[in-house]
């Protein structure tokens, strides 16, 4: 006993005096941190010019929460008078504001569609695609319109920032790459476990291991309480500007982090109470996201990054819009008027069982996804043969389900921005996307882009072999979502498997949800054609001087289409026009593009 009780006393010391002791070692580490920052900025700032981001919004952040903890009220109780004054003036000034708005955003597109008229096709479906969900609103006179143009305009001003402002570009491409070298560790693990060829050769091997380890970094962030902070910063945003209740806005913005069935269980203890509308909000969140850990997967077959990642955080303003649009609020909500609900946070009590247990669940994802990609394709394929067998009776050669997704939903996709000539192949994309699944969709899209950067003849006789950068662009985002007929098993089994007393409701109201899910990537899409800025080709003159033309690239094929436009075989004299007829080396530049490409030039 005497032994102990120098340890007692010390514990007893560090219980008494926890708030102080907490304090003095927070404060050390701030003070290191502020060493290392301060090293690091002086040895090379451009180097740590992300450490100076990051640490610049944790500052701020932390900041406001102090500044709001002490100074709120106060502030609160100064500008109570011009609050008074304001909502004394909102009703005039509210339709002031929105006139000039308006006027604004019709400058704006008069100005940046002039320069590119087909920009105007992908605002065409955008307005389409409102008006046909307003259309199928189940209460059309309940609709609440703040909550519809906020969303779109949240929606819109994300893809502006995100698309077309270069900080907003070099911000999220910097994001995709810091992802993409994140999810490179994975093979540190799976090469280990399955060995280099396995995972080099087999897709199994290679992609679905990307989703154990992305399922297990979530589940330590989740531990250590990152997400719940930061979906809760984003639900806040939402719910302030919306006016939506806090349970559906938090599982929308839960959404844009993780899946269909993990997101609602950070409003599990409320799913009891909650409306139909609030329901069909959460619904249509998941259809219209992806999880993280599948976006993982994409991201290594080659989609782009920033894209994802883009339209994951666009589809949250939009789809808690148009659940509001199609089904608007009719009852009260028990949930109204409430500041904010308590999130839950993991049973796991260190983080070593947080990345454990993250892990476990993830297997049960793996085999899932593993066995959807072979039941799915085998369908798929199985379909195929049979509609061949179908056609070949009435002498229609290649029929098929993609042939048929292309000839239904090519309006689609052209009124979401494509060309028509690309129209038929997203159009396929699409139905695979809505009848089997995302997964499968983005690995022919990754196919496409694959043939597209390698170089290859865009047309291999009638078949189309990839899409342009534009379509890449717009299918990317269309595709972006778990809205497909497979998920409504999904998504019922999850909520039902929460709240078992209100199957019936949830069943009312899914295929109303995935129609807005649908309908969600689909208005994602049309922004990403509104916003999108094609690629100017570099010097090809340049480019033909450095290149030894022994491989092909999308930038040769470019170069080469346009020396190949340029030439002129008259008379059996071939010439250049443009800047090509300055170029000494013209012809034999063009000679070279003929050892790859076809044109009628190269027959002389």
């Amino acid at each position: 006993r005497k032994a102990l009780q120098p340890a007692s006393k010390a514990k007893h010391f560090c219980k008494a005096h926890a708030k102080v002791l907490r304090r003095v070692v927070l404060g050390l580490l701030g003070v290191a941190y502020l060493c290392y920052f301060i090293a690091a900025c002086y040895l090379n700032f451009q180097r740590a010019l992300a450490l100076v981001v990051m640490t610049a919004v944790v500052a701020f952040f932390i900041c406001w929460d102090i500044f709001k903890k002490h100074c709120g009220a106060k502030v609160l109780l100064l500008l109570r008078p011009i609050g008074k004054c304001f909502r004394k003036s909102w009703q005039w000034l509210k339709w002031l504001l929105w006139v000039a708005l308006l006027a604004g955003l019709i400058v704006w597109l008069a100005l940046d569609t002039g320069r590119n008229p087909e920009q105007l096709i992908s605002l065409g479906g955008f307005c389409f695609l409102v008006l046909f969900l307003f259309a199928c609103s189940k209460h059309h006179s309940a609709v609440s319109w703040r909550a519809v143009f906020w969303g779109l305009g949240l929606e819109f001003l994300l893809g502006l920032f995100i698309l077309r402002t270069t900080p907003g570009t070099q911000a999220f491409q910097w994001l995709g790459d810091q992802i993409q070298y994140f999810l490179g560790y994975t093979t540190a693990g799976s090469s280990f476990v399955f060995g280099n060829t396995l995972i080099e050769e087999v897709f199994a091997f290679q992609t679905l291991p990307i989703i154990v380890f992305f399922s297990c970094v979530m589940s330590i962030l989740y531990y250590l309480g990152v997400m719940q902070w930061l979906i809760l910063k984003i639900s806040w945003l939402l719910q302030v500007s919306m006016g939506t209740t806090p349970t559906e806005t938090l599982s929308v913005a839960g959404n844009i982090f993780v899946g269909q069935t993990e997101a609602p269980l950070l409003i599990r203890p409320y799913l009891t109470d909650m409306t139909l509308s609030e329901i069909h909000a959460v619904m249509t969140g998941g259809f219209s996201t992806i999880a993280g850990s599948v976006m993982g997967a994409y991201i290594s077959f080659g989609i782009d990054a920033a894209s994802l990642i883009a339209a994951s955080v666009m589809a949250a303003p939009c789809a808690l819009a148009m659940a509001k649009l199609v089904y608007p609020e009719v009852e009260e909500s028990k949930f109204k008027g409430k500041a904010s609900i308590r999130l839950s946070s993991g049973e796991e009590r260190n983080i070593l069982e947080a990345a454990s247990n993250g892990a476990a669940a993830s297997v049960g994802l793996v085999a899932n996804i593993a066995a959807n990609l072979i039941a799915f394709l085998a369908v798929l394929e199985f379909i195929n043969a049979t509609l061949r067998w179908l056609g070949e009776m009435v002498d229609i050669e290649g029929l098929t389900f993609q042939v048929i997704c292309s000839y239904v939903l090519m309006p689609v996709a052209f009124l979401m921005g494509a060309d028509w000539a690309d129209s038929p192949l997203v159009a396929e994309l699409l139905g695979i996307k809505i009848f089997l699944n995302e997964f499968v969709a983005y690995q022919q899209l990754a196919t496409y882009k694959k043939n597209r950067l390698m170089g290859l003849e865009e047309w291999d006789g009638n078949r189309k072999q990839w899409i342009s950068e534009r379509a890449e662009s717009i299918t990317t985002f269309a595709l972006c979502g778990f809205a497909n007929l497979s998920s409504i098993g999904i998504t019922l089994g999850g909520l039902a498997s929460m709240v078992p007393q209100r199957k019936g409701d949830l069943a009312s109201v899914v295929l109303r949800a995935l129609l807005t899910g649908i309908c969600v990537s689909m208005l994602n899409a049309c922004l990403a054609g509104l916003l999108h800025v094609p690629k100017e080709v570099g010097d090809c003159a340049m480019f033909f001087s450095t290149t030894n033309f022994s491989s092909t690239s999308y930038t040769m094929y470019t170069c080469c289409k346009q020396l190949f436009a340029s030439s002129v075989l008259q008379n059996g004299t071939l010439s250049f026009t443009g800047s090509w007829a300055e170029q000494a080396e013209s012809v034999l530049w063009l000679t070279e593009c003929c050892g790859h490409y076809n044109h009628t030039s190269c027959a002389g």
